[in-house]
């Protein structure tokens, strides 16, 4: 197992620099014309004269072979230095580190009631299949699966905030916002929540966990629904099986038979799906941020495509490979702590 975990980590940088380079030949191939937008303002460029645009693109470069380019690029990311973000009008590296903390906050607290409520509905669902308890679940998932999640999160903005007035968009509300970035705030975590009680201020804390409610709830209910149908099935195949039978001719109590013998063995493709997730609220849940105002990796990514800023694009593209590689590495190795017949050699 160790001898695995040390290939798959050496392999991590030819992985980042593969998807790096592909990244860059589709952005370059867009033309020294269009990559304009990235350094001068969209507006102004119809103004410039013709000798003016090739003084602008003989000084960032855009006139060198691709290869060049990429080789100054590569230079600068080694570096620490990734560009300057034309969205966050900031560098790429303090947008992803201002805006990094919300989308993680967010998805440490939706992971409890994603996976371990998505499991325990499947689980009930299998133990209770044709009863009531499981038509109604069934029925849960397929309402919750078949909605649109920027649907389904309009309908939640609609009556938790517009009717109700409880759960607010954003991160913050406007004097929470003005005590966190003030002096007097220490910073020890980057996450608003753990912040705030670590300095003693509940107030701020309960206003944080106020705005995470309703996009937590959004992701749940999606994400509850498509893991609660993975669990039913794979537990119902499990349940069939002759170590089953077995077991319970044995006389052992059903509670046992479910938690101990079936549970188990029924998590591999749900480990699959779990894991996937979990990459997925890591890596920025794009339309969730939207539809709620959160600025987070998410958002920040959507936006910086649809203005071409291409240095936060490359720089937010590395970061999702680097989650999505260390993320299916960790899915790897709770596959052979759940199944002992499974071994990496």
């Amino acid at each position: 197992m160790a001898a695995y975990i040390i290939r798959r980590f050496l392999l991590l940088p030819l992985i980042l620099f593969g998807i790096s380079l592909i990244v860059f030949g589709m952005i370059q191939s867009l033309g020294s014309d269009r990559l304009l937008a990235a350094y001068v303002n969209p507006g102004l460029l119809d103004k410039l004269t013709p000798n003016q645009l090739e003084k602008i693109k003989e000084k960032y470069g855009l006139k060198d072979p691709m290869v060049v380019r990429y080789a100054k690029w590569l230079k600068n990311t080694l570096t620490g230095d990734l560009g300057w973000s034309v969205v966050g009008k900031e560098p790429v590296k303090n947008a992803i580190l201002n805006r990094l903390p919300w989308t993680v906050e967010l998805a440490l607290y939706s992971i409890i009631p994603v996976v371990f409520v998505g499991v325990w509905l499947g689980i009930v669902a299998a133990v209770n299949r044709d009863k009531f308890v499981d038509h109604f679940v069934r029925i849960f998932a397929v309402v919750g699966w078949s909605f649109p999640d920027f649907v389904f999160g309009l309908i939640v903005l609609m009556i938790f905030y517009s009717m109700l007035g409880w759960f607010p968009p954003g991160n913050l509300s406007f004097w929470a916002d003005v005590v966190v970035k003030s002096p007097e705030f220490k910073r020890f975590t980057s996450l608003v929540t753990i912040d705030a009680l670590l300095n003693g201020r509940f107030d701020i804390f309960v206003d944080a966990l106020q705005h995470m409610i309703a996009p937590i709830l959004t992701l749940s209910w999606l994400w509850w629904a498509y893991l609660l149908r993975i669990t039913r099935s794979s537990m119902l195949e499990v349940l069939t099986k002759e170590y089953i039978r077995t077991a319970r001719a044995k006389g052992l109590a059903e509670n046992v038979v479910i938690h101990k013998h079936a549970r188990k063995n029924a998590m591999i493709p749900v480990i699959t799906v779990g894991g996937g997730m979990v990459i997925q609220l890591f890596a920025g849940t794009v339309i969730v941020e939207m539809v709620f105002n959160r600025t987070g990796m998410g958002s920040f990514t959507a936006v910086a495509a649809t203005q071409l800023d291409y240095a936060s694009i490359m720089a937010s593209t590395l970061f999702y490979s680097l989650i999505l590689v260390i993320g299916n590495l960790v899915i790897d190795i709770l596959y052979a702590a759940v199944d002992p017949r499974i071994r990496f050699s």
